[in-house]
């Protein structure tokens, strides 16, 4: 019998806008231009890759459920009709390098939901799949795509360059604070891929709404480990080399412009999350030679935000700008 979705509270608001400015594509151009050149110098001491979440950690296979009982705004694309679908599962640290898993980072985990069906939100057909790509921060450590991809240009340069580029962009009072900025948000708490909650940080639509997405664990999972910090991949396969493990699939409306900004990604929305599906993990042995075949195919995999069905298509600056600088890092490495 499937599972249904908690009671539903109100309807959300359709009232959500982009702000695409004329001369976006020629920035976003300009983006991946950076960020193929750090990505062909990354690819020169580390092995072809991609520019961000180089380090792969581990890969997974499993099943997500979508539920019963939703809400009508809440039945669109991928949740549109109960029922199961394969999913692959990739967790990443999200660095230019194959940085020590104790470095403070970015954590993410890529998921990728087959058997949709629906238009692609790159209008090139059909979908082939539905990808989220989620991270362990609520909102985007920056206002937009310019700001990140600068800090992110400078950052790769070294440290001498990124004080320089702050100093620059923040001034001298304000280089000191932007700087702890970062750091505390690369220094977040992490627990683990099967402890901690993962979120889109920026929106996508769901048909006529709009919404970010959050992967709630289970208690199920167990609680977090002591030293799990030193090796990532050990504590997530260990896990689930003995037991199967579960996540909510959430969903977070729009409600405002104030509250809940589409352009502006460093803003974390205030609405409450619902639960529309169930990611489901079997026991399997991540090592195995099934296990490390599927690693090697998410590795070379093109997973991206806009792989997607029309009515998840991702919304914001953020959002668009990757569709151009992902593009041009699958094609860097092949993936393309």
């Amino acid at each position: 019998m499937p599972m249904r979705a908690p009671a539903p509270s109100n309807a959300p608001s359709t009232g959500w806008r982009e702000q695409i400015a004329p001369n976006e594509q020629a920035l976003y151009a300009g983006y991946a231009e950076q960020f193929a050149q750090i990505q062909s110098a990354r690819s020169q001491r580390w092995g072809q890759g991609r520019t961000l979440h180089r380090k792969q950690l581990a890969a997974a296979h499993g099943s997500l459920e979508v539920l019963d009982g939703l809400p009508e705004w809440a039945r669109h694309g991928l949740f549109a009709n109960t029922g199961d679908h394969e999913v692959w599962v990739r967790l990443s640290n999200g660095g230019l390098d194959r940085a020590a898993d104790r470095k403070p980072d970015i954590r993410g985990l890529a998921l990728r939901v087959f058997g949709v069906d629906g238009p692609s939100a790159l209008g090139n057909g059909p979908a082939r799949s539905q990808d989220f790509t989620l991270i362990n921060q609520e909102a985007f450590a920056f206002d937009g795509s310019a700001e990140f991809v600068a800090f992110v240009a400078a950052a790769a340069q070294g440290n001498g360059a990124l004080l320089k580029h702050l100093v620059r962009r923040y001034g001298l009072l304000g280089a000191p604070r932007q700087l702890g900025k970062m750091l505390k948000v690369a220094a977040k708490t992490f627990s683990g891929f099967a402890t901690e909650p993962l979120f889109s940080a920026v929106p996508m639509a769901n048909g006529p709404y709009a919404a970010r997405v959050r992967l709630l664990p289970s208690a199920s999972n167990g609680q977090a480990a002591a030293g799990a910090k030193a090796d990532w991949a050990a504590d997530f396969a260990g896990r689930l080399r003995r037991q199967p493990l579960h996540w909510d699939l959430q969903l977070q409306f729009f409600a405002s412009e104030q509250r809940t900004p589409i352009e502006n990604a460093s803003v974390n929305w205030d609405t409450p999350y619902v639960t529309v599906a169930r990611l489901m993990l079997p026991q399997q042995d991540t090592a195995s030679a099934e296990g490390q075949a599927l690693a090697q195919q998410l590795e070379a995999a093109a997973i991206d935000p806009w792989q997607a069905l029309a009515a998840h298509r991702p919304l914001g600056d953020v959002q668009r700008a990757r569709k151009a600088v992902y593009f041009a890092s699958q094609q860097g490495r092949g993936a393309a």
